[in-house]
C-alpha cells in the first residue's frame, strides 16, 4: 500500500473525522455545562461565543464527510452572526461594568480587595 492508495486515504479521513467528531462533542458537552453553570454573566457570554465555534466545526466536518460545498458558506455566515451577537453580548453587559465601578463603597480597589472585606 502507498500513500497514493485511495482506499487508505479515505479510511484516514473517515477516522480522522469521526475522532474530531468525538472531541467537538465533549467540547460542546463542557461548554454547555458552562453555559448553564455560569458563574457570572460574561462567562456565559464567551461560553456561547464558544458553542458557535463548535457548531462551526461540526459543520465543517459534515462538509468534509458529504463532500457538499455548500456548507462551509453556512459555517462562513454563522460566524458573521457568532461574532455580532457578541458584540452585541458585550454592549449589553457594559453598563453593569461601568455602574459597579460608579458605586464609591467600591471605587479605588480590585475585585480581590472588595472580597476581602
Amino acid at each position: 500500500m502507498t500513500v497514493s492508495d485511495p482506499s487508505l486515504a479515505a479510511t484516514i479521513l473517515s477516522v480522522s473525522t469521526w475522532i474530531a467528531m468525538a472531541v467537538l462533542s465533549v467540547a460542546f458537552l463542557l461548554t454547555i455545562r458552562r453555559v448553564v453553570a455560569g458563574p457570572t454573566l460574561p462567562d456565559r457570554v464567551l461560553a456561547l461565543d464558544m458553542l458557535v465555534g463548535i457548531v462551526i466545526g461540526f459543520i465543517a466536518l459534515i462538509a468534509i464527510r458529504t463532500g457538499f460545498n455548500l456548507y462551509i458558506d453556512i459555517a462562513i455566515a454563522l460566524g458573521l452572526v457568532g461574532f455580532l451577537s457578541t458584540v452585541a453580548f458585550a454592549r449589553f453587559i457594559m453598563p453593569r461594568v461601568t455602574d459597579a465601578a460608579k458605586d464609591p463603597a467600591t471605587s479605588g480597589k480590585t475585585r480581590v480587595q472588595r472580597r476581602k472585606r
